[in-house]
């Protein structure tokens, strides 16, 4: 059997993903079920139980295969980046409409009809996928409806099929979310969270975690000495650590330093970050 990373294989010792029959041991093998996340944000965790750590966060409109449902917990794959883990039940709905528009701003409300004056029913990140069936005009103000009735900003939403021009600018647009171990949504964020979102907005699927990003996106960087040679949107990777240069001389990231996502010049942040965790491991040019 070959060896398999259980972040982005659905296998454990007693049921497994059927298309992974033959290359994974199991005692079970079933096909996923499709469903979809109606819940504004779910966190992906490591254990179905509720102490159990976040892995990673799946937004509002993101579609999963379901390998498992048992008491109260369900064990999903997701299919934007592959990735595995538990959630509750109570966040999964059912795949009808194909969704038509994403949310474009880092964080959004919902209304209970068109009209800003109503009390909010919910919100959403950025990244997540609507469908809209209509549209409404209250005041000036130009409103997105939803098929539960509901209505957004048509502001902040865009189609599906476009595409942001610079992923760093829209990392840039999350300056002072609030960093959030697994979190992935404008609502909270980490590392590697602001770099696989930027990089969705901007048609890009990458993978989730900062180990699996420094392995798979663009190639490898050489930068030279002191770093001359890096520029907007080269990526530097230290371990269990990613960050997005903004231009040659500062970077962007989420981290556990100002607990925000923040600005920092590099040559700070590798003295900074030298000295309790070395230096960077890795330099990728998308």
């Amino acid at each position: 059997m070959t060896a398999r990373d259980a972040r982005l294989h659905a296998f454990r010792s007693d049921l497994a993903d059927a298309r992974l029959k033959g290359e994974v041991a199991a005692d079970r093998f079933v096909a996923g079920r499709p469903a979809r996340i109606a819940a504004t944000v779910a966190d992906v965790r490591k254990a179905p139980h509720p102490d159990a750590g976040i892995n990673t966060q799946l937004l509002f409109g993101d579609d999963v295969l379901v390998f498992e449902d048992a008491e109260g917990w369900a064990w999903i794959q997701a299919e934007r980046d592959g990735y595995v883990g538990y959630v509750a039940d109570t966040v999964l709905g059912a795949r009808s409409q194909a969704p038509t528009h994403v949310v474009s701003v880092p964080r959004t409300f919902l209304y209970p009809g068109p009209d800003l004056r109503f009390p909010p029913s919910g919100q959403l990140s950025m990244g997540s996928a609507v469908t809209v069936t209509g549209a409404a005009e209250t005041r000036g103000t130009h409103y997105a409806l939803l098929p539960s009735g509901e209505a957004v900003i048509s502001g902040h939403i865009r189609p599906v099929a476009e595409a942001a021009p610079d992923y760093v600018a829209v990392a840039e647009m999350f300056l002072g979310t609030p960093y959030l171990w697994g979190g992935a949504s404008g609502f909270g964020i980490d590392c590697s969270g602001l770099v696989q979102l930027a990089m969705h907005m901007a048609g890009r699927q990458v993978l989730r975690d900062s180990d699996m990003q420094a392995a798979t996106i663009g190639e490898a960087l050489e930068p030279g000495p002191n770093f001359a040679g890096l520029r907007r949107g080269d990526l530097v990777f230290w371990k269990g650590h990613v960050a997005i240069m903004t231009d040659p001389e500062t970077m962007i990231h989420a981290n556990g330093h100002t607990m925000l996502v923040s600005r920092e010049g590099l040559r700070e942040a590798v003295a900074r970050i030298g000295y309790l965790y070395g230096g960077p491991t890795g330099f990728r040019r998308p």
